[in-house]
């Protein structure tokens, strides 16, 4: 079967279905990014090109009322707002398959491709978003005076990082979960993201039984390592370093679903003919958003470990 390329160009007659890679890399994709477990990702609308808008679907505010016996109840029609994010971002990858290998007759080789590059997607998506929400997080969320109604828990800054051992993780923890409850955000469906040193000194705390963290000892594939304080646990790698750069102080997150948004797609999957070398050149573009859409509903703290 032949496939359209760029005008001039022949087309490629090989076993590459630029539908089914671009499937396969999108699906790898959420499998492996954090984002589909820390964001909203449910949006109306079909992605086809940078620059797009989608609807993103929220959960509506009920209002709890008194009840006396006997009376007529108030029935309300609550608003269902739709936030509208733009698809303002994307990465591509390009890359040629010479003629000799002819690897795409290979399916194995096809997923081991596709695998690779949405792994690599993920990688710098991931970087992306969580290298830039932390000034939208709510200021009562951040830094040392944290809490909506306390303003009394430090978070750390940049300049001053809480500094985390064995003896005070779990109470870094809890403080984050404690500033999400003084901004009556919902216990259920929380999660925290943090880097690799910080797991490492969970599993060597009092919370490193697997009964309390809700998991064993392997991590499964986005990262989820278990549950500690109503928190579900993600290592990342692709946390940002502070603000003052500092090898080992990192931003760490913490908060709900609602909080966050995100939406993507694998918008532009081709194959042409190169013209340097005997070979196919194969290219993907994928764009997102992304975008804090409850601030109170996020956290942000800066530590190192001691």
């Amino acid at each position: 079967m032949a496939y359209a390329t760029s005008p001039g160009h022949p087309g490629y007659t090989g076993n590459f279905i630029p539908e089914i890679w671009s499937g396969k890399l999108i699906e790898n994709f959420y499998d492996a990014t954090i984002l589909a477990s820390i964001a909203n990702t449910d949006y109306e609308g079909e992605i086809k090109a940078h620059g797009d808008t989608v609807n993103i679907r929220t959960t509506p505010e009920l209002t709890i009322r008194d009840y006396v016996k006997g009376q007529t109840l108030s029935v309300e029609n609550p608003d269902k707002p739709k936030l509208q994010l733009l698809i303002d971002k994307g990465k591509y990858f390009a890359c040629v398959e010479d003629d000799v290998d002819q690897v795409q007759s290979d399916i194995a080789m096809m997923d081991s491709w596709s695998k690779d590059a949405s792994e690599r997607m993920k990688i710098v998506i991931d970087q992306d978003v969580l290298g830039n929400i932390a000034p939208d997080v709510a200021a009562t969320n951040r830094g040392v005076a944290a809490g909506a109604q306390s303003l009394a828990i430090d978070l750390g800054v940049a300049s001053t990082p809480n500094a985390l051992t064995t003896s005070n993780v779990l109470a870094e923890i809890i403080n984050h979960g404690t500033v999400l409850d003084e901004a009556n955000i919902p216990e259920q469906d929380r999660f925290m993201v943090i880097p690799a040193k910080m797991a490492g000194l969970i599993k060597q705390s009092d919370v490193k039984d697997a009964s309390i963290t809700g998991d064993g000892s392997t991590p499964l594939r986005n990262g989820r390592l278990g549950m500690v304080d109503r928190f579900t646990l993600y290592v990342s790698h692709n946390l940002p370093l502070s603000a003052t750069g500092a090898s080992g102080e990192f931003t760490i997150f913490s908060g709900h679903k609602k909080g966050l948004t995100f939406a993507s797609q694998m918008t532009n999957m081709e194959t042409l003919r190169s013209e340097s070398t005997f070979g196919d050149i194969i290219r993907g573009l994928q764009v997102y958003g992304y975008k804090v859409v409850q601030p109170t509903a996020l956290t942000a703290g800066i530590i190192t470990i001691a």
